[in-house]
């Protein structure tokens, strides 16, 4: 039996002016970079330091110190930095591993 690798009942999705194109790849830049821009406001707001244990950084280790979001939510970003704690990547694996040796250790089932 041959089998068919095109869509089945689906209409073809409607050609796209230049234009439209453009402009959906000008928004899509644009949220890409506030997205990838919020560690550079967090480094000027909270300084270059882990906010847990107080190691601080210089530009050679400054690779080591990243930004946590403390709502767990990443497109959570507000221009106040209120959702950002900078965190030593020890600091910050631990952060995130609390929560799991809990349920562990309380016989929950955590699912990611």
């Amino acid at each position: 039996m041959a089998r068919s690798f095109r869509p089945h009942g689906k209409k073809p999705a409607p050609v796209k002016t230049q234009a439209e194109i453009d402009e959906m790849v000008r928004r899509l830049k644009a949220a890409q970079a506030e997205a990838s821009n919020y560690r550079e406001r967090s480094l000027k707001q909270h300084g270059w330091i882990c906010a847990k244990c107080g190691r601080e950084f210089d530009l050679s280790t400054l690779h080591l110190l990243t930004v946590h979001h403390k709502d767990g939510n990443h497109q959570n970003n507000p221009a106040d930095g209120s959702n950002w704690e900078n965190l030593c990547i020890y600091c910050h694996d631990d952060e995130h591993s609390r929560s799991l040796l809990g349920d562990y250790l309380q016989g929950r089932d955590h699912k990611r």
